[in-house]
């Protein structure tokens, strides 16, 4: 009997990359991926710095075509006429009231949110600093309108108690004095901005201080520290940067702040020395009032003061970086 055999050889196996030649294959894939994403970040860069330029080639332009035909000086003049012959405008009003109305809020601000930011983090339970957190994040994205209509109708009103007191304990500085008009002034105004501001600063400030080394609290406790001794030597330092930060983001906004400041302030090209007084006027106020009405010429003119309003806001915010870079505590502080 003939036994048959069959071949039962295996094929050859199929040949392997070799590891070499897999990590040249994920490392030419992984380069692919870093020169693509390298090349949409660097020009995600490069279009905000044209954006930047362009815009302030625009105001440039714009600016000096009415700068150009001014009688008055742009940066002195107490008066406001682009459609006079000859036009005689300035901002001597504008700025001293931006400027005023915004550290008036910062004043009122920056303390408050902080303090909040800390009970939240350190003071509060769980159970009630969720709610509380939750609410000022909702506060921060209430539009400015709504901001001003309540001022106008709710905060206005409100505020003939508070402006008589301060008139009969603190009318003799001059800056506290009252004339008994209606408070629409640049105290009314900074209140409504600082209540605005709020809620930015909080919720930078609170993240900011979540963010403190849990050993260098506990540190702190084992020294035999108070809770606020704990705050004042490792949580503060620590977000003083962040807190800059925080601080500069609300500036920002009141700076640039418009409905809400037309909706309360009675506005007029007069300096006053009083806080308490109505009058004044700010950058994006006057051009909000003023931009519908005006004419080719006083829309120029009207930018020129965008123009003053948008240096200022780079200016504040160089400051800021330059202040935050030289605090190392930060993590944030080299970004």
């Amino acid at each position: 009997m003939d036994i048959t055999t069959e071949n039962t050889e295996a094929p050859p196996p199929t040949p392997r990359p070799s590891a070499a030649g897999q990590n040249h294959a994920r490392s030419s894939t992984s380069r692919l991926g870093d020169r693509i994403f390298l090349g949409l970040s660097r020009g995600s860069g490069i279009l905000l710095l044209v954006l930047m330029a362009a815009i302030a080639a625009f105001l440039a332009y714009r600016a000096s075509l009415a700068i150009s035909k001014d009688h008055g000086n742009f940066l002195t003049t107490l008066e406001w006429n682009t459609g006079t012959q000859p036009p005689v405008f300035g901002i001597a009003v504008l700025a001293f009231g931006t400027v005023v109305s915004s550290v008036v809020a910062m004043v009122i601000a920056v303390p408050v949110a902080v303090a909040i930011a800390l009970f939240l983090t350190h003071y509060a339970p769980r159970k009630v600093s969720g709610p509380i957190a939750y609410v000022i994040d909702l506060l921060a994205a209430v539009p400015s309108i709504v901001y001003g209509l309540w001022g106008a109708l709710v905060l206005v009103p409100q505020l003939n108690g508070l402006f008589g007191w301060l008139n009969d304990y603190f009318g003799w500085t001059g800056v506290l004095s009252w004339e008994g008009g209606p408070p629409r002034s640049m105290l009314t105004v900074g209140i409504l901005l600082a209540i605005m501001i709020l809620p930015i600063i909080t919720n930078v400030s609170r993240e900011v201080f979540r963010q403190v080394p849990r050993m260098h609290e506990e540190a702190a406790l084992a020294l035999g520290a108070t809770r606020w001794e704990v705050i004042r030597m490792a949580v503060l330092p620590f977000g003083r940067s962040g807190v800059i930060s925080a601080s500069m983001l609300g500036l920002g906004r009141a700076l640039g702040e418009t409905m809400a400041v037309a909706t309360v302030l009675s506005p007029d090209f007069l300096i006053h020395g009083s806080l308490l007084n109505a009058g004044g006027g700010t950058f994006a106020q006057n051009i909000a009032s003023k931009f519908s009405e005006a004419s080719e010429f006083g829309r120029d003119a009207l930018i020129a003061s965008g123009l003053v309003l948008f240096v200022i806001t780079l200016l504040v915010n160089g400051a800021a970086r330059m202040i935050i870079a030289r605090r190392k505590e930060y993590s944030g502080a080299n970004a």
